[in-house]
């Protein structure tokens, strides 16, 4: 059985999730309000975008993302619907398939993200210091590699 955890490491524990949360359920209520797109959708589209040819294979998508394959299914399958994504067949490897940002994604990432950069600094960028950011950083790339 694992030790349980001291006042300080309690109390730091709830803070995260308690306030990660909290951001996370703030950050997705007004991308929607603003632009329609839930976070998964943005995240799809951001990455997406930044990928060479604007286009991933599903595994590698999924990956990038932390989703389990019937997630990204799921998650592609609704974006294909709206016309924010496309679906086909690896060039190099027909077995595959690949996520390929349309025109409309593209024009509705554009669209979102000066309104999303907004939120993001009002809730959370702009309340830390530089030095905050830095530790942040440091610290959740060290639980991303864990």
């Amino acid at each position: 059985m694992a030790d349980p955890l001291t006042d300080t490491q309690q109390v730091a524990w709830r803070t995260f999730i308690e306030s990660s949360w909290a951001l996370h359920t703030h950050l997705e209520d007004e991308l929607r309000a603003q632009t329609g797109l839930s976070m998964n959708d943005y995240h799809v589209l951001v990455v997406l975008s930044e990928a060479p040819e604007h286009r991933l294979r599903m595994g590698e998508l999924a990956g990038r993302l932390v989703f389990s394959p019937s997630r990204i299914t799921y998650q592609i399958s609704s974006m294909v619907k709206r016309g924010l994504v496309r679906k086909q067949p690896c060039p190099e490897d027909g077995r595959g398939q690949e996520a390929v940002l349309t025109d409309e994604g593209m024009r509705a990432l554009e669209s979102a993200a000066p309104l999303h950069l907004i939120t993001v600094r009002d809730s959370f960028i702009d309340l830390l210091d530089p030095d905050e950011l830095a530790v942040i950083a440091r610290v959740f790339a060290k639980v991303r590699k864990a």
